[in-house]
């Protein structure tokens, strides 16, 4: 039986089981291959969504247990139209390999979203479960705060 999802806006109807994880529909269903598989135990949060706004561990929900929209990185903003974060993400500099990115934008986005003036206890506290092997935490909590400063200013 088909399932329904929103996803970054737009519905989509897919025919799979309940229990396959929503990265696989993600990547291989529908093409959204911005998410990234990094562990699969949900202890790298390179495969970090939002469902209503709430960072989750796709690689860890299965479709059937979706109840919500969910946002991926590719929702956020586009090559042309950044959003603040990713904007941020670029003044910065923050990606080396780029690989834990997306997970990292997705989860600083869902804290930015609940704490619109973070502290860096703050920054970190939400941020931890999200690995970054090349070590970019620095430029990562400076790219959360000058996200902040410019969703601020409008």
């Amino acid at each position: 039986m088909p399932i329904s999802l929103t996803i970054n806006g737009t519905s989509h109807s897919v025919d799979l089981p309940e229990d396959v994880p929503l990265l696989w529909v993600l990547r291989d269903e529908l093409g959204l291959t911005g998410t990234k598989y990094g562990c699969g135990v949900a202890a790298c949060g390179a495969c970090t969504v939002q469902i209503d706004g709430v960072a989750v561990r796709s690689c860890q929900v299965a479709l059937g247990d979706v109840a919500g929209a969910v946002t991926t990185i590719e929702g956020l903003g586009t090559p042309d139209m950044l959003s603040a974060l990713q904007q941020a993400w670029v003044d910065h500099q923050v990606a080396q390999c780029g690989y834990c990115q997306s997970g990292q934008i997705m989860q600083a986005a869902a804290l930015l979203a609940e704490t619109p003036t973070p502290t860096d206890e703050e920054i970190d506290e939400a941020m931890q479960g999200n690995l970054c092997r090349c070590g970019t935490y620095p430029r990562i909590r400076a790219a959360i705060h000058s996200a902040a400063t410019m969703m601020k200013e409008g």
